[in-house]
């Protein structure tokens, strides 16, 4: 297939473009930083330069191209949701989707299929209720985020376009993402839960993540809203316990909730409430997790990481 990848530089994006190299797909990079991603994926990736707000020369890339995979966007969880934050938040994902669809509107050979990040976020902070893909969108400014950055997404459907929206809980691996933020403490011997503990984590090993696009892909029957978490999601207890076990450390040293809001405002809330979140539509279509238990998942990233050290 000819694939188009916007924000492939990224902890998902780079590993993605490379998996799908590997599989004999031929990859162009929309990108605001071409000489780093030239050097970054090398010459298995064509690199196009865009600067994901104005329409240009770039859009020739999705001429006979097979699918778009948008992963673009602004990092999350790195700082304060001040207002200028959140803006950056929202443009970065709704604009730059609305531009794409745009300009695939406009191609008389377009992409088939659009593969667009979202996340779970769209489900707001919720109870111990299990979530599909036909739960009710929550409250709160990432329920909002996702909604408006979906229906941006939904709008290539009008002309043809098959739509996919990857709901994306905490993705696991070791060199990004909350993974080494949390598994930093833990080994100084002063890790533990972030209070009040009960809340739920829905998360996904990144080759899953990976695995999950691909299915996507390579899947027709598949459209809408997909979780893309694994099958068990755990408490913040249950997921502190799994990690001590497993790096031999022990679990006894809670982060308040109210430290966190003080610190990072509206952004701690993030990370002191959590949704329950099942994968029901990827489960029900065929797709088989390689880690479909946090501790096999967290196993094989921390085996990674002592057979590097």
């Amino acid at each position: 297939m000819q694939i188009v990848v916007t924000g492939g530089t990224g902890f998902i994006g780079q590993p993605l473009c490379a998996a799908l190299c590997q599989a004999g797909h031929q990859i162009t990079l929309l990108t605001r930083r071409k000489d780093e991603a030239q050097r970054s994926c090398g010459s298995s990736v064509t690199v196009v330069e865009w600067n994901g707000r104005d329409a240009g020369i770039w859009e020739k890339c999705l001429d006979n191209a097979d699918a778009l995979v948008n992963l673009a966007g602004a990092p999350i969880a790195e700082g304060r949701w001040t207002d200028d934050r959140k803006q950056l938040l929202t443009e970065s994902r709704v604009l730059t989707t609305r531009l794409l669809v745009e300009a695939m509107s406009r191609r008389t050979s377009k992409p088939r299929t659009l593969i667009n990040a979202s996340g779970i976020g769209y489900y707001g902070a919720s109870d111990d209720r299990v979530l599909n893909e036909g739960a009710a969108r929550g409250q709160g400014f990432l329920a909002d985020l996702c909604l408006a950055w979906e229906a941006e997404a939904l709008r290539a459907a009008e002309f043809g376009v098959r739509v996919v929206m990857l709901r994306t809980g905490m993705v696991l691996e070791q060199d990004g993402g909350a993974l080494p933020k949390m598994l930093l403490p833990f080994r100084f011997f002063a890790g533990g839960p972030i209070m009040p503990g009960t809340q739920w984590v829905s998360w996904i090993h990144r080759r899953d993540h990976i695995g999950l696009i691909q299915w996507a892909l390579t899947t027709p029957s598949v459209s809408g809203p997909v979780n893309a978490v694994a099958p068990e999601p755990v408490t913040m207890n249950q997921f502190c316990t799994v990690l001590a076990q497993v790096l031999h450390r022990p679990s006894w040293l809670p982060v308040p909730g109210f430290a966190l809001r003080m610190a990072l405002g509206e952004l701690g809330t993030l990370m002191t409430t959590g949704q329950r979140v099942n994968p029901t539509k990827a489960l029900s279509e065929g797709y088989r997790f390689l880690y479909p238990t946090l501790e096999s998942a967290l196993r094989a990233i921390l085996a990674q990481e002592w057979r590097k050290g």
